[in-house]
């Protein structure tokens, strides 16, 4: 499995804190399958202030310790990217990371309030030769509010990527509904843990793979963390992978008109 979206760099935001803790995410990754891991910091303003350089250079430095530690797990860069004016602008100059310098990146819209223009910032990413992937829309607050605007950026083509603990339910019942709606609607593309730390954000993917596969079936699952990462990966064009798919939905039974009409 490969896992776009975890917070293992030692030091540098919210995640990992220190250089032992990331060794033992990155034990428990490997525990669970996870070959390929992308380290994706915040890049926040006035918040985590981190830079390109900045995160390549904390990459190497853990798959060196890695490697050292013996632990089979292949790092590639990348980063949390939140929404500031001139975002597309930022991605080409490289004030932004995308993932694995690929034309993908992590667009994370702001948790509690709706912005106004994120549509158009979607839009301009895409216009520019980015591919945005739209983190956690199942743990947004305004979610409920704005709904619609998920299955509109599907639509024009970005990618929604849920966090396995939403679909297991360690974010509640409320994320946990969004989580299930979003995959029986056929809005979702990735999974990935957006893991944090060593217990309540841990780097596992299997439980929220194993509950996809049983909802949608395996090949769905896997393509969720296998097929679109590694196209991530290898910077395929969006048009040359599968779509994302729904639940099957049964056909309705017919009414007794219908069948009154059928037996004769």
């Amino acid at each position: 499995m490969i896992d776009l979206h975890c917070h293992i760099l030692p030091g540098i935001d919210d995640g990992a804190p220190d250089l032992e803790t990331s060794l033992a995410m990155a034990r428990i990754a490997v525990n669970d399958g996870i070959t390929v891991t992308a380290c994706t910091p915040h890049m926040m303003p006035g918040y985590y202030d981190n830079t390109s350089e900045g995160v390549r250079t904390a990459v190497e430095a853990l798959q060196a310790e890695l490697v050292k530690a013996e632990i089979p797990l292949c790092l590639v860069t990348g980063a949390d990217v939140h929404l500031i004016t001139g975002l597309a602008g930022a991605l080409k100059r490289d004030e932004r990371l995308t993932l694995a310098d690929t034309r993908y990146f992590l667009f994370e819209p702001p948790h509690n309030t709706a912005p106004p223009r994120m549509a158009e910032a979607v839009f301009d990413c895409m216009a520019a030769g980015f591919h945005p992937i739209i983190t956690h829309p199942e743990r947004l607050r305004w979610i409920e509010e704005h709904y619609a605007l998920v299955g509109q950026l599907v639509e024009a083509g970005a990618w929604m990527q849920l966090t396995a603990g939403s679909v297991t339910g360690r974010f509640g019942k409320r994320t946990q509904y969004w989580a299930e709606r979003m995959l029986d609607e056929g809005l979702v593309h990735i999974l990935a843990t957006d893991a944090h730390n060593l217990r309540s954000r841990a780097p596992v993917l299997s439980e929220a793979v194993h509950a996809v596969a049983q909802r949608l079936g395996q090949p769905a699952a896997d393509d969720m963390v296998l097929t679109r990462p590694r196209a991530v990966l290898e910077n395929a064009s969006p048009a040359s992978v599968l779509a994302a798919v729904g639940q099957a939905r049964p056909a309705p039974r017919a009414g007794f008109f219908k069948r009154l009409f059928k037996a004769a």
